[in-house]
């Protein structure tokens, strides 16, 4: 029973995390962040960011995420990139959410560039969902609410030069659980 809901939980990740990111996707994950809150500030004073439209999470104790993404260097797409990640504890479901990265400069734009980067177990992420959202980190942890991404009220601040929001999309995953991000880079021609 176990490897049978496993195999469905692993067909519905492959759906979210597979399917074509079209252009209007972009756009429209972008204008979203444009206008949830605090998230909305980052674009006038970020050196780049990187947005996945939609990152495509599941597990049964070990879990897996995957999403592609575009890279952008003052509003212009200069690069295509995705994101992968491993966890292993307590969880169980499939979730599918948006995510940006912003870069504060242009070091951290290069090392996000440079091929593999990777997220710590440690890295925070900003959630701006329906409902309350709670996050933990090495720094402390955090809870908030809001009632939809258009009024949601964020608190975001660089950390190692780095900035991440994410907005849920849909699913629902219980967890307890230790995974870092790992990006791969590819720039445009």
């Amino acid at each position: 029973m176990r490897i049978r809901f496993l195999g469905l939980l692993l067909a519905l990740l492959g759906a979210f995390a597979f399917s074509p990111a079209f252009a209007d996707e972009y756009s429209d994950t972008i204008k979203a962040f444009r206008q949830a809150g605090e998230s909305g500030t980052f674009f006038s004073h970020a050196y780049g960011y990187a947005v996945f439209p939609t990152i495509g999470k599941g597990g049964i104790g070990i879990g897996g995420a995957y999403g592609s993404g575009r890279v952008y260097v003052k509003g212009k797409h200069v690069g295509d990139t995705s994101v992968a990640q491993v966890t292993v504890g307590l969880q169980l479901g499939g979730q599918a959410y948006s995510e940006i990265i912003f870069f504060e400069n242009s070091r951290v734009f290069r090392e996000f560039t440079s091929g593999n980067f990777e997220f710590g177990a440690e890295a925070s992420a900003v959630a701006i969902t329906a409902g309350a959202s709670a996050q933990a980190s090495t720094t402390g942890s955090s809870a908030g609410a809001s009632t939809s991404s258009k009024s949601a009220t964020t608190t975001g601040k660089y950390q190692k030069g780095l900035a991440v929001f994410t907005v849920a999309k849909g699913g629902l995953m219980y967890e307890a659980a230790i995974g870092g991000q790992k990006f791969s880079y590819k720039a445009r021609k």
